[in-house]
């Protein structure tokens, strides 16, 4: 597809980057032409210096040739015009980042009106992320497939845990739900493990199942699956005030620390139900004051990285909190992911993801392309949700018998309301979602891109139990 982009701050640049390599013509707008040249030299893509709000702009981008134009500029105003132009110029469809709470109020209405096919708000659904993990605190990660049908679950085996030295093979006994281990993290080493791979103490499992399958397995193994019944945010901004809100709705308690004076008072009025502190919430003596080591939930979400990380390691000396920390940069990835700081959220890339599933959603009215894709293990391995709407080399075929590629897994099914996590002698069938584990990460932009058409193939099984 011919794809416009207009902005390229940090989400511009990985939305630039990621539908560059899955095939699509890119061309990148901002005012700044020291950015769009290095996004343009990175990306590999067509690089245009302006207002991207700009007729004259957008149809020296192509606008009138596009298939759709995605606005993500610092301003939601700019965001919203320049959706506006291109429809009007190029009849093309338009998404727009619109983050100022008073918009998200109206959202609705503005999409209809204005006729975006998606308004993005990324601290409402970096929120609606963090929410779900303050449901399920022993979880690291979660990741919905299947409109929420199927979850892959991460978390970190501690010494104590039932599946410690068990075999993969063992497991489905154990516990007597239909659930997959479908990826283990040791020291540096990413896994698909076979049935025969023995659990270790700090070893980092996902797991694949239905929400109501994952609860029983984790209820089985001495993990927690309670909700959260009261938390601590620090950090008052856009992100807390949706998060609060969502955790109130949730019946969570809910207490926000924050320097800015004003703000607390505006945020005294906005939520009534939760505790408003105007304080420093780096401040040891004011966390203890507040109750941080009865917290049962501690989120982080100042405007500073490093901040934030700090204040996840205090509150795991202090408290047994599930902890969340907020990264806006990726600079410091590598020694983060070495830190215990709980569960780690990046609003930038849960916004881009959130783009790309709908420009993906935008590929699927013919074959069967990719419907989702999460990037785990910071990159070194994926999960792909396919929708298959035709049938082919890979339908009706059982799974022992398919030549697949190295480093890749066939871990769930969703089949009518049905969840199968699949067998050797499972077969994949019309109107099927599949999903994919590889940590191989090669572009899979089909169904049939799993098979292994090598010389001399080495068939991987497609299950580990």
């Amino acid at each position: 597809m011919n794809i416009i982009i207009a902005g390229c701050g940090k989400v511009g640049g990985a939305l630039a980057e990621q539908l560059s390599r899955e095939g699509h013509d890119i061309t990148v707008i901002d005012e700044r032409s020291e950015v769009v040249q290095h996004v343009a030299n990175a990306a590999d893509v067509i690089g245009i210096v302006g207002n991207g709000a700009s007729y004259n702009i957008q149809k020296e981008a192509g606008i009138e040739k596009a298939d759709l134009l995605i606005a993500v500029t610092n301003a939601d105003e700019v965001n919203l015009l320049c959706c506006l132009i291109a429809k009007k110029a190029g009849g093309c469809q338009t998404i727009a980042r619109v983050r100022n709470p008073v918009y998200h109020q109206e959202i609705r209405h503005i999409k209809e009106e204005l006729g975006l096919s998606l308004v993005i708000n990324p601290e409402w659904a970096a929120a609606t992320e963090m929410a779900r993990l303050l449901r399920f605190p022993k979880a690291i990660d979660i990741d919905t497939f299947a409109k929420g049908r199927i979850e892959l679950l991460r978390f970190r085996m501690e010494e104590d845990n039932l599946l410690c030295g068990r075999k993969i093979r063992n497991i489905s006994e154990l516990s007597k739900c239909e659930v997959l281990i479908c990826v283990v993290e040791r020291g540096n080493q990413v896994l698909i493990p076979d049935g025969e791979f023995e659990l270790k103490k700090d070893d980092t499992i996902s797991i694949v199942a239905s929400p109501l399958n994952a609860s029983r397995f984790f209820r089985l193994i001495g993990i927690q699956t309670n909700q959260v019944k009261n938390t601590m945010i620090i950090g008052g901004g856009k992100m807390a005030f949706y998060l609060a809100n969502r955790l109130l709705d949730m019946g969570i308690k809910v207490k926000i620390i924050d320097k800015d004076k004003a703000y607390c008072e505006k945020l005294c009025e906005l939520l009534p139900k939760a505790m408003i502190i105007h304080g420093d919430g780096t401040d040891q003596e004011l966390l203890a004051e507040e109750g941080l080591a009865d917290s049962e939930g501690f989120v982080a979400l100042t405007n500073m990285d490093e901040e934030n990380v700090m204040l996840s390691l205090y509150a795991k000396e202090m408290s047994n909190a599930k902890k969340i920390t907020k990264v806006s940069s990726n600079t410091y990835d590598n020694i983060i992911s070495t830190l215990d700081i709980g569960s780690v959220i990046h609003p930038k890339h849960i916004t881009a993801e959130n783009i790309l599933q709908y420009v993906r959603a935008m590929q699927n009215s013919i074959g069967s392309n990719v419907e989702t894709l999460y990037r785990l293990v910071d990159g070194r391995a994926e999960a792909l949700e396919f929708i298959i709407r035709e049938k082919g080399e890979v339908t009706d075929i059982p799974l022992q018998t398919l030549e697949l590629k190295p480093g890749l897994l066939v871990c769930a099914i969703h089949r009518r309301g049905k969840v199968i996590i699949p067998k050797g002698q499972d077969c994949l069938q019309l109107g099927d979602s599949v999903i994919i584990i590889t940590t191989s990460c090669r572009e899979l932009n089909d169904i049939c891109d799993i098979l292994d058409r090598t010389h001399g193939a080495r068939q991987t099984k497609a299950v580990n139990i």
